[in-house]
């Protein structure tokens, strides 16, 4: 496959990231207010059919593996346009709250199929050991999610109204997303070894293998409850400390920007350091970023640039360093059963937030985001462990 070819295949999943994030991950930022005023459902019970939508991800991410392993991923992140589309017209049909949960469902499975964990399963199952720049690549355009779609949803509700705005979505995969995936994503090579037979249908770990799998979930779920709860709390925590809500969300728009600027200075590395580097870098940043916050050291902008670098540069290292601890063969089946227990953490991170908030205040929440962190530091430290007793 020519360079040119190559370009084209991550640019086309790229603009297929953007227009899935934002037909599922970054919907309820904007549309679950409106929602909420428009039918009377309860806002809880609107925002909180996203973490049923991620507990349905997680619970068939180790099939959407195995498939893209044996398979390769055009047919999956084909079948996530048509799941996200079908979960959209759910969603903006909608007579009562437990079909609009249903419609949650359909979009979890969508999300499973065609978000970070299968798009980079596919780039690993096309590219191999050399798929690591192309997954740099990729998060660089997912990382452009929010900025677009969250603009595009406010403008949708504003002109056409909630309801309107979910069709449009469901439009948007089938005439944009469905076709780039079918005409730009290249089947995957039939004749895979034996070896990748074997493995994407029962993959055993043993020895260091197994520990370093262990920990590296650890690591990933740790990461993605962090991450939620962040996403979900960051303004009120903000504001819990005396800052007003235009300052606050002005310091929380800084988060984008800054994990796409990490990403970028991962991208300039050129892939010249070994991937459990650009993970340790990752959650140092992310560590120093809520120390800060939690003790008020510093301007809180520097604070959240920093965890912004490395929640960036986190979402590479969760796709580059599978694949340099376990190969390419095994890559797409282990990514999917990673995602399980991220995608678990993730749904369940922002009830538990908002218990601990409840409970032990801006203090208790910002000292466990702390204890998260240093957690995720010991973990990556007992990785690099299990790494070195590995080599020869």
């Amino acid at each position: 496959m020519t360079e040119r070819s190559r370009l084209t295949v991550i640019s086309a999943l790229g603009v297929v990231q953007i227009l899935a994030w934002g037909s599922s991950y970054y919907l309820s930022a904007v549309l679950a207010a409106p929602i909420a005023d428009d039918t009377g459902w309860p806002l809880s019970w609107v925002i909180g059919a996203l973490s049923i939508g991620l507990l349905t991800a997680g619970a068939i991410a180790p099939l959407i593996g195995r498939v893209i392993g044996e398979r390769g991923g055009r047919p999956v992140l084909a079948a996530a346009a048509l799941l996200l589309a079908a979960g959209q017209v759910i969603l903006g049909l909608s007579p009562n709250l437990p079909i609009f949960i249903a419609g949650w469902v359909v979009i979890g499975a969508g999300m499973a199929a065609g978000l970070y964990d299968a798009a980079f399963s596919t780039l690993g199952r096309l590219y191999g050991g050399t798929a690591r720049s192309a997954i740099t690549v990729l998060t660089l355009w997912g990382g452009f999610a929010s900025t677009v779609c969250w603009p595009l949803s406010a403008y949708m509700v504003a002109q056409f109204g909630w309801r309107e705005t979910c069709f449009a979505y469901a439009a948007i995969q089938l005439l944009i997303s469905l076709p780039l995936v079918l005409t730009t994503v290249p089947p995957a090579a039939i004749d895979i070894s034996q070896s990748a037979r074997t493995t994407s249908q029962d993959i055993k770990l043993a020895g260091n293998d197994r520990s370093m799998f262990l920990l590296l979930a650890g690591l990933l779920v740790i990461g993605g409850a962090i991450g939620s709860i962040v996403g979900v709390q960051l303004l009120t925590l903000l504001q819990a400390q005396g800052i007003t809500l235009a300052a606050a969300v002005a310091l929380g728009v800084l988060v984008g920007p800054a994990q796409v600027g990490g990403r970028v200075i991962e991208m300039a590395g050129k892939g010249k350091h070994h991937p459990l580097w650009t993970m340790t870098a990752a959650l140092v940043l992310v560590a120093l970023g809520l120390g800060l916050l939690t003790f008020g050291l510093g301007p809180v902008s520097m604070a959240i640039l920093l965890y912004g670098a490395g929640n960036g540069v986190f979402s590479i290292a969760k796709g580059i360093v599978p694949l340099a601890l376990f190969g390419a063969d095994r890559y797409a089946p282990i990514i999917g059963r990673l995602a399980r227990p991220s995608l678990v953490a993730q749904a369940l991170a922002p009830a538990a937030s908002a218990w601990i908030l409840e409970h032990a205040g801006v203090t208790g929440a910002y000292g466990t985001l702390l204890l998260l962190a240093a957690a995720n530091v010991v973990l990556c430290l007992g990785l690099w462990a299990s790494f070195r007793a590995k080599r020869p």
